[in-house]
């Protein structure tokens, strides 16, 4: 049934005009109830906002008792309003008071209406209200007016989200909207930061809703689906994505998506309701989010960042915008939001601004976590809806320790968060105060407590933490940060640097590790059905030796009359390593021909991350000089669980017996060999897991900067022959009791140690 004003269309210029004037809001929000129900023939029409008590309240009505505005408040799961807003989907009724959930309120007068016809008023797909509009007669509403109410809806979430309606609330009543929001996920750093958000892909900001022409929309609509079509049909056609894989199977999905003509049919029939072609894609994408949120199947669920990232390109196709957002003007105590990022991403951002990160997705042994915590940002992953939940410049406090997450908090949770901070550097002084006692268990066993490093601004955590040195410094960095290839020459002068700043300690240079999700943006990316286990690393610089040489040509000149430790990432053969260490003697061989000055001592060690190698260890010691157990790597491989995927990196525990049984043969052959043997991994990184390793035979670690203190409180204190009792004899458990994590935990406990 057409309203006597002429449809949506014509309810839409009217609305525009509405808010266009220089009223107050109530005022504002009165005239739109007059305006809807006159043009939908409504006898009454009302507008419900969700409260951040999490109750709906009367915010403006047309039939019903106006007395009622302001007074009538709901549990958002009562009556049919709360229904609309708990489904976020419609709900039309012939006869509402028939219907189960129906809940007479008889402040309201609304028991002589029969018909019901409720939206949820929503954004980003969360319901920030209900508009309802009611009639005498039973009737059922017809698309067109569903359709007309859920446009006019749009328009009201808007006003919502701007905050013009702050100003009717009570102190504690206010619209959800700016509500505080508590989310949980995956703890990923051992830190806490308080700043602003940042959306990683900033939301497209349409300015403009109602349209000046239909038709002009129509055409607009039909050519940026055209473009969008077009691009997705080059980047799978242009040789770039290979021929299989994940990458390629996402760039499909997106193409199936595009050329839906169900998807297509929606965004055309909400341009015919009067919206611009964005306002259109803007409002489907926000209706397919709020029902996708609600699903439990988890392939739906993850369906929705494809269809999310459908509408965004989409969006920016139609507004002319470039789909990479610029990086470089972070505001001050800047927390990035973003549903995923990799290492290389996350590097491009200002680090003297960037305070924190929070993940949609990202484990804490993804790559992006270790990143995040080199950097020493406080960071959580695995947090559902957080782009959804966050808008740009909100309050945001980041627990990296528990993996909470606090959007808009309120003072007394920001006063909270401010004194742990305050507590937490309390702490970080007190750890200061050991930085220069030596590194000896209670019973005399000496350790070696080392840093990891790959970037110039890590260089000053030697002198704070008293680190005997770089145990593992990540060259790649420097190579995942620039715009181009370094340079032989840039390079040279960064490992220069570096040997500067350690002022005699030892640094180990691992070389390369790219590939993976470590991706060079001025490299061509091979796409692989499993990049971890693919052409990355030694493979790939054995593969390409004129990469592989300039760098160790690079570490060779810049160590000129000095120690040099070189590492080779990802050994899976004893004769990879042979191929790699041969290449160190050519550019030795090449330096010395061309008369530069060389190191004073040349050690060449390699990762142990592939646990082929585990079978190879006489003949590997037999070689090497040193060795680096990258227990990150090792654990997934030995236990085929993705450490970025959230579904499985969580399956074992590193202190298992399975993997103390292997890292303690390692550290016993290498002790049989003569061989010094260091573990740099997330394992050492906290004091339980160096508690286990201490026990096991291990006597020296590279760890994250701000885990020095911490392992090194805990080691001073520790007798470390009683703990390797202890784990001798839990190393014989049955595997059914496969972790030993509580008895080390009691055990800690009883002997005084911080953990």
């Amino acid at each position: 049934m057409r309203g006597a004003l002429g449809g949506p269309r014509v309810l839409l210029r009217r609305l525009r005009e509405v808010m266009a004037e220089p009223v107050s809001a109530q005022e504002r929000l009165d005239k739109i109830v007059v305006l809807i129900a006159a043009n939908m023939v409504a006898e009454v029409c009302s507008v419900y906002v969700l409260r951040v008590d999490g109750t709906l309240e009367l915010y403006a009505t047309e039939g019903l008792n106006r007395q009622a505005v302001h007074l009538t408040v709901m549990r958002s799961d009562e009556g049919l309003v709360g229904l609309v807003a708990t489904e976020a989907s419609a709900i039309n009724l012939s006869d509402a008071q028939a219907h189960p959930a129906f809940s007479y309120r008889p402040e309201t007068g609304e028991e002589i209406y029969r018909s019901f016809l409720g939206v949820p008023i929503l954004r980003a797909g969360n319901t920030l209200g209900v508009l309802v509009v009611q009639n005498r007669a039973r009737r059922t509403y017809s698309e067109e007016e569903v359709e007309a109410l859920q446009t006019t809806a749009m328009v009201l979430a808007e006003m919502i989200a701007s905050g013009e309606l702050l100003s009717l609330a009570k102190p504690g009543a206010e619209p959800a909207v700016r509500r505080p929001v508590h989310v949980s996920g995956a703890a990923l750093t051992d830190a806490i930061a308080l700043g602003h958000v940042v959306l990683h892909e900033p939301r497209v900001v349409i300015t403009n809703f109602i349209a000046d022409d239909v038709q002009k929309e129509l055409r607009r609509l039909s050519a940026a689906i055209e473009t969008l079509r077009a691009e997705l049909d080059l980047m799978l056609e242009s040789g770039e994505v290979a021929e299989s894989g994940e990458h390629r199977d996402v760039l499909e999905a997106y193409r199936m998506f595009a050329h839906d003509r169900g998807w297509v049919h929606k965004l055309e029939e909400a341009v015919l309701t009067g919206l611009t072609a964005e306002a259109a894609v803007e409002r489907v994408q926000s209706d397919t989010r709020a029902r996708m949120l609600r699903q439990t199947d988890p392939y739906l669920r993850e369906r929705l960042h494809d269809f999310d990232d459908l509408a965004h390109r989409l969006q920016r196709q139609l507004l002319g915008y470039d789909h990479a957002p610029t990086r470089d003007k972070l505001p001050e105590h800047a927390i990035l939001v973003a549903r995923s990022m990799g290492p290389a991403a996350l590097l491009d951002y200002d680090r003297n601004r960037l305070r924190g990160l929070v993940l949609e997705e990202g484990g804490p042994n993804s790559h992006v976590a270790i990143v995040a915590r080199a950097l020493g940002i406080a960071a959580v992953g695995e947090v559902p809806n957080a782009t959804g939940l966050a808008d740009p410049g909100d309050g945001i406090i980041v627990d990296g320790v528990t993996g909470d997450v606090h959007i808009r908090p309120t003072p007394d949770m920001e006063a909270a968060y401010v004194e742990r901070v305050r507590l937490r550097a309390r702490r970080q002084l007190q750890y200061l105060s050991l930085r220069d006692k030596p590194s000896v268990t209670k019973d005399g066993q000496p350790v070696t407590l080392m840093i990891n490093a790959g970037l110039p601004v890590d260089l000053p955590h030697l002198a704070e933490t008293g680190a005997a040195g770089i145990g593992l410094f990540r060259t790649e960095l420097q190579f995942m940060v620039a715009a181009q290839f370094p340079r032989t020459s840039e390079q040279l002068s960064l490992y220069r640097n570096v040997l500067d700043a350690a002022g005699g300690r030892p640094v180990v240079f691992r070389t390369l590790d790219i590939g993976g999700d470590k991706v060079l943006p001025y490299m061509r990316n091979y796409e692989e059905e499993n990049p971890a286990l693919g052409w990355r690393a030694i493979r790939l610089g054995l593969d390409r030796p004129g990469l592989l040489r300039s760098q160790v040509r690079a570490m060779l000149r810049a160590a000129a009359g000095r120690e040099l430790r070189i590492m080779f990432p990802m050994v899976a053969t004893v004769q990879e390593f042979d191929d790699a260490k041969g290449l160190v003697e050519r550019e030795l061989t090449h330096l010395r021909r061309h008369g530069h000055r060389l190191p004073e001592r040349v050690e060449v060690g390699t990762m142990m991350e592939v646990p082929s190698l585990l079978f190879q260890l006489d003949e590997l010691f037999d070689r090497v000089d040193f060795l680096s157990v990258g227990s990150n790597d090792l654990l997934q491989f030995m236990f085929a669980a993705d450490r970025g995927n959230a579904r499985v990196a969580n399956r074992f525990d590193p202190l298992s017996v399975p993997v103390l049984r292997a890292l303690r043969l390692i550290v016993e052959r290498g002790r049989a060999h003569g061989k010094p043997v260091t573990l740099c991994g997330e394992l050492a990184s906290k004091p339980i897991g160096a508690l286990a390793l201490i026990a096991i035979g291990f006597r020296s670690f590279s760890v994250l900067p701000s885990s020095v203190g911490p392992v090194k409180a805990m080691l001073l204190d520790l007798d470390a022959g009683k703990a390797e009792r202890l784990v001798s004899g839990l190393m014989g458990l049955p595997l059914g009791t496969a972790s030993i994590r509580a008895k080390l935990t009691a055990f800690a406990e009883d002997e005084g140690l911080t953990l």
